[in-house]
Formats: structure tokens, sequence, C-alpha cells
């Protein structure tokens, strides 16, 4: 009787473990080489939330995360200090491994799920195209180079890495690994046109695909600030809390710059912004910054020791995070040049771009 009690108590702590083990909604393990920071950050997302996780690899490279809430899609890693990052496909119960060289993130692979898997075939196909790439953005970074050769070697891979993808798409349009090939290689934020007959060949089983979602929804941000198109309106309040928007700047031509602090080429001079506030009068032409930095007091510091009075919005209550969803921007600096009827005429990352129309613009 005593033995069968403990065969009992044997399997119920099976069942318990293997209920646990079951718990895990989500679960990925890593053994990754050369990484040096054994800090990771994990950003679970779904459609309607993200959540923050932080790992600590007490062993190099490796490291095991569980999360037991349902409804991810996807999870990004990021490595040594957010300078490289890495995305996982997330299938309920399925165990993922991550592996590979984390020098090289393009490269790593994640086995476990079909979407995990398709990738990482994909990726082993495109490995040397890869590997060149990244090389080549290292090399860049030196100043010893020849910035022109690189330039132009990186450009034909880029080019490789695009005719491959777009290869591969047309080949398996059932596939949702298509849809990822046609988020990293063959969107073109200027021209939306290719993206859209892609997006319409995909077979129909794939229409409900979350990524062809978000496709679909960024074609429709892209198309509201081509070129031609009438600027999306607004209303923001400037540091000085004043309400601004494009209304507020009747029959005259609108230079919407977005910018922000810790990014080195986003400087007014940097951007010619100065020199453009000199040259052309207010009657003819108005600024307006728009900064990713929430610290409106400390910038009404700065401003105080500047010439130029600018019309500066921030991200306080958010009014920056919306403009850049509404102009669809994915890069900073952005700068939009909109004329005396509101349309926009320009996109540029630097002020010399747009001094150089304005100059033919405005006498």
């Amino acid at each position: 009787m005593v033995f069968m009690k403990e065969i009992l108590l044997i399997i119920s702590l099976i069942l318990c473990f293997s209920s646990c083990e079951g718990d895990a909604g989500y679960r990925i393990e890593g053994k990754l080489t050369n990484l040096e920071d054994p800090l990771i950050y994990a950003v679970f997302e779904s459609e309607d939330r993200n959540l923050i996780d932080t790992i600590i690899c007490h062993k190099p490279g490796q490291f095991k995360i569980e999360k037991k809430q349902d409804g991810f899609n996807q999870v990004t890693f990021f490595f040594e200090g957010r300078t490289s990052w890495f995305t996982v496909y997330l299938e309920p119960k399925v165990k993922v491994k991550l592996t590979g060289d984390v020098q090289h993130p393009a490269l790593l692979q994640a086995k476990g799920g079909s979407l995990n898997n398709e990738l990482s075939a994909v990726r082993k196909k495109l490995a040397p195209l890869l590997k060149e790439q990244a090389d080549l953005l290292h090399i860049q970074e030196s100043e010893s180079v020849d910035v022109n050769d690189i330039m132009s070697r990186l450009a034909n891979v880029n080019h490789q890495l695009y005719e491959q993808a777009l290869n591969y798409v047309k080949e398996h349009t059932d596939e949702a690994a298509s849809v990822v090939l046609i988020k990293t290689f063959l969107v073109n934020a200027e021209d939306t046109r290719q993206l859209d007959e892609l997006l319409i060949m995909l077979a129909p089983e794939l229409k409900d695909f979350y990524l062809l979602k978000e496709l679909e929804q960024y074609s429709e941000r892209a198309k509201r600030t081509a070129l031609g198109a009438e600027a999306p309106n607004f209303t923001v309040k400037n540091i000085y809390g004043e309400t601004l928007s494009l209304d507020s700047f009747p029959q005259k031509y609108v230079l919407l710059t977005f910018t922000a602090p810790w990014c080195d080429m986003c400087q007014t001079d940097e951007l010619y912004l100065d020199e453009i506030d000199r040259t052309y009068p207010k009657e003819k032409l108005e600024q307006l910054l728009v900064s990713l930095d929430d610290n409106m007091t400390e910038l009404r510091e700065v401003m105080k020791n500047d010439s130029i009075r600018w019309n500066l919005v921030t991200d306080s209550a958010g009014q920056a995070t919306r403009l850049v969803d509404l102009y669809n921007v994915n890069a900073l600096p952005r700068c939009f040049l909109i004329d005396e009827e509101g349309k926009i005429i320009l996109k540029a990352e630097n002020g010399m771009e747009i001094k150089h129309a304005l100059d033919n613009l405005i006498e």
C-alpha cells in the first residue's frame, strides 16, 4: 500500500511538472556566439500591445525566456546595447531555438515554428550576401576607407538582395516568409506601387496574416505623404503654448522638419535650417520643427540663447509621436516642403536639398 502511494506521488509530481512546462505560452532558448554584453532586451509584440523583458546571460551567449501570456505575434531581441536586433516569430506552445554569431544578426537562425523555419532556410541561401552587407557596413564606419567605393559595393549587394527577395516572393506567394521578405527588402517609402502589386499577388490564405495587414496600412500611410498629395493637417502646441496647424500659415511655404536631440544630423545648423530662416522672409516661408524630446523646460532654456525663435513642437503628450505616424516618418532627420496650396512638393533628409528647391521657388 505504501509502495502504491509512492508511485501515485511520483506520477502526480510528473503531471505537475508537465503542467508547469505546458503553462509557458512561448519559449525561446538562445545559444549565441560573440555576445560581449550579457544584457539582452526582449520586446514581445502583438497588434495592440508590447511587453519588454530583460535577460541576463549567466553563461556566455546562453539564455532561456518563457512567456505565459498569449496573443503575441513576435519577439524582437536587442543585443550589444541595443545596437543590433533580431526578430523571432511566435506560435503558441512552440519552442524556438536561436543560434548564431550575434555580430552578424541578419544571419542568426531561429528554428521552431513554420515561419521561423522558412526564414532560416532563406537566410541560409542569402548568407554570403548578408555577411558581405554586414561587413561593408562595419568597414564604412572606419575613417581610412574609400567611402565611394564602399557605397558602390554596398549598393550592388543591396540590389542583389532585392532581386533574390523579389524572385522568392514571386515563386512562394503562399508562404508567410514572403511577407517578411517584402517588409525587409522590397518596401520603397517613396513609391508604393510595387508594394501594392506584390501584396495583390499573395495567396488569399495570407490575408489575415498580421504582417500583411501592417504592410497594407503602411501603403495607405505612405500615400498620404506622397509627392503632390495634400499635406495632412494637424493641431499641436509649440513649446511656448501656442496652438499651430497648417492653417496657421496661409499662402506660405511651410518647411516641416522632424528631428531628435540624440540625432547628430538633426541639428539646425547641420540641416541648414538657420541659413534657410535668415534667407527667406517670414511672409514667404515658415518653419515648424517636430522634436522627439519631451523636456520642454530644458528646450525653452536652450532656445533663450538662440537668435531664432523656432516654432518647435516636442513629444509632450505624444504630439511628436502622432505627427511621426501621420507623416509616415521612418528615419531622422526628415523634411517636408509644403507649398502655398498645402501640397507636399519635396521630401528630403538634408536642408541643402530644401534650400536649392527654395532658391528656385522664392525670388
